[in-house]
């Protein structure tokens, strides 16, 4: 309910529109009502025979109510509908600016088709719950209670067989529904998450179901996960319609019990007959707003499990910045400390960094080394502000990270990861996201250091840069950190997809152009490595030797072993 909660306070930040839909709303069901009385006044009073003038009257109010009606119906739906916009508007303007600190962490929890589902899915949802859930009631209960007054003038049994009808229709029977219904709103929602996960996959995968030959498998269970949310559809549809029936049915028996104990009255001397067509309509016409009770409560779970399964994405808080903020100097190397830093991923026994305590001082060059799973790269999200670690402590230039901003971080820093996105477009607007001002000319140098000279700066990136091969985007992320030229960096398995002549041309720039920054570089391979300032060896989350090359190879201890496997194999 808390998530729901958040819904409605983003809804009534839209008063305006809510009051005016509110009001045209109990405008038009009132001139309802007043005009199929009116109607059945008229019917009944021109069965008399009276003179004409005597009709006029009545027919002029017909027409009048009939013209209201018409007008209030269509502003209630213009101010209902743009109230609903709006509230659409805020719920995704909120929810973004929620998911955002937490983007790059985010896709590690949730499967792109089950967060796809719900970014999209549930907010679409989420537009009924001003239109079918919120101020429906409210303009139902005002229509029948003033309804109810009205009619109490005439017969106060009527009055109270109406209220009687409206507490079946509006709350007894759709509350019984609605927790019948709790089931098959839950296996719709799961079952569209679960298509959107499929079908996500089948899109991505395509290439490698296509060489693996397990394409028809796949397709498989797309067509059953499909079939299963067709299903549970379909079941939902009935289970409606079902509900609205048999309200449908209770606000007709109602209907005819007015009649029958209004007859009664007649009969009975204790109404007067000229008013019993009228109680009748009154009745008909009143109830056309309860049925659709029935499905209010059906709105209101959906919406209920859209709003969690929507906010319980961006349930985590993002890390807090602690006062005071520093602000890193631009135009210098920092320095990098880690003090006896634990980390374990949520749910996960074990840690992937155990008591780390490294030391880089500004201007050096350290890479970091070791087997794969060993921690290298959780070290540098930590590093990144990505995580944020269980224990220790991390300093850049002497300040708490926690001190640090994520965005001035970042913005100080040259990043390459093992895997960087390339946006639709041209090679010039994917190297503009280093910063701004740079010349084509820069661009063009950059690409040339990186070996990339035969591309223009207007030659086309595909989606995710699929027209280029593993070692180009390789190539084309460094370039990007090139021209970004802040002065300290990130390299993580930088070249992997890349030959050892291109490797050595790209680090030659890139360590000319460092000259004085401070860089970590973490890689497999331990080529080239005797320029770095120190190396760092780590497994199992631990770091288990530091050093210089030199200092290393003499100690003939796990990296010394490394490097022999090394040259066993490439010899």
């Amino acid at each position: 309910m808390k998530d729901l909660a958040h819904v409605m306070k983003l809804t009534v930040m839209e008063k305006k529109d809510i009051f005016l839909s509110i009001i045209c709303g109990f405008i038009a069901g009132i001139t309802s009502v007043g005009l199929f009385a009116s109607s059945g006044y008229l019917i009944s009073k021109a069965a008399l025979l009276p003179p004409l003038h005597a009709l006029t009257v009545m027919i002029a109010l017909l027409k009048m109510f009939g013209l209201a009606r018409a007008f209030s119906r269509y502003w209630e739906r213009y101010y209902s509908h743009r109230a609903t916009f709006t509230m659409l508007s805020n719920i995704r303007v909120s929810f973004f600016e929620k998911l955002e600190p937490l983007a790059p962490r985010i896709f590690q929890k949730y499967r792109s088709g089950d967060l796809l589902a719900r970014i999209v899915g549930d907010v679409e949802s989420l537009q009924n719950f001003f239109l079918r859930v919120y101020y429906p009631p409210i303009v139902l209960v005002i229509v029948f209670l003033s309804t109810i007054f009205f009619t109490t003038f005439f017969s106060s049994y009527v009055a109270l067989l109406l209220l009687l009808g409206l507490i079946l229709t509006g709350f007894v029977v759709p509350a019984w529904f609605a927790y019948s219904q709790r089931k098959i709103h839950s296996q719709v929602r799961e079952g569209r998450g679960a298509l959107s996960t499929e079908v996500t996959e089948l899109l991505y995968g395509f290439r490698d179901l296509k060489i693996y030959q397990k394409l028809e498998k796949k397709e498989q269970q797309l067509t059953q996960s499909s079939d299963a949310y067709i299903k549970e559809q379909e079941k939902e549809g009935i289970q409606e319609m079902f509900n609205h029936s048999v309200n449908t049915m209770v606000s007709l028996f109602i209907s005819w019990s007015v009649l029958a104990l209004g007859a009664y009255l007649v009969v009975d001397g204790q109404l007067e007959g000229l008013f019993l067509a009228m109680l009748v309509m009154i009745s008909l016409t009143v109830f056309e707003n309860a049925t659709p009770m029935a499905l209010v409560p059906s709105h209101f779970e959906d919406n209920r499990r859209a709003a969690t399964r929507l906010f319980s994405v961006v349930s985590e808080e993002p890390e807090k910045e602690k006062e005071p903020i520093v602000e890193l100097p631009g135009q210098k190397s920092l320095s990098i400390e880690m003090n006896d830093v634990t980390f374990a991923f949520p749910d996960e026994i074990r840690p992937a960094l155990v008591h780390v305590s490294i030391h880089l001082p500004a201007g050096t060059k350290t890479a970091i080394v070791g087997p794969s799973g060993s921690g290298k790269s959780t070290l540098l999200q930590l590093i990144l502000k990505i995580r944020a670690a269980n224990e220790g402590e991390i300093r850049i230039d002497g300040n708490s990270i926690s001190h640090v901003k994520q965005v001035d971080l970042w913005a100080k820093s040259n990043v390459v990861l093992q895997e960087n996105h390339f946006f639709y477009g041209t090679i010039r607007e994917n190297l503009l996201l280093a910063k701004d001002g740079l010349t084509d000319a820069e661009m063009e140098a950059a690409l040339a250091n990186v070996k990339l000279e035969q591309f223009s700066l207007d030659d086309e990136v595909f989606e995710k840069g699929e027209n280029l091969s593993g070692g180009e985007k390789q190539r084309m992320a460094i370039a990007r950190a090139m021209l970004k030229g802040e002065h300290l960096w990130f390299f993580d398995e930088p070249t992997s997809s890349v030959d050892a002549l291109t490797e050595q041309q790209i680090y030659g720039h890139l360590f000319q152009q460092a000259a004085e920054d401070t860089l970590i570089l973490i890689s497999h391979r331990l080529t080239g490595l005797e320029k770095m300032d120190q190396i760092i060896v780590m497994e199992n989350g631990k770091v288990i030797e530091f050093g210089t090359f030199n200092e290393l190879m003499d100690k003939k201890g796990y990296f010394y072993e490394m490097k022999q496997i090394e040259k066993s194999v490439l010899m």
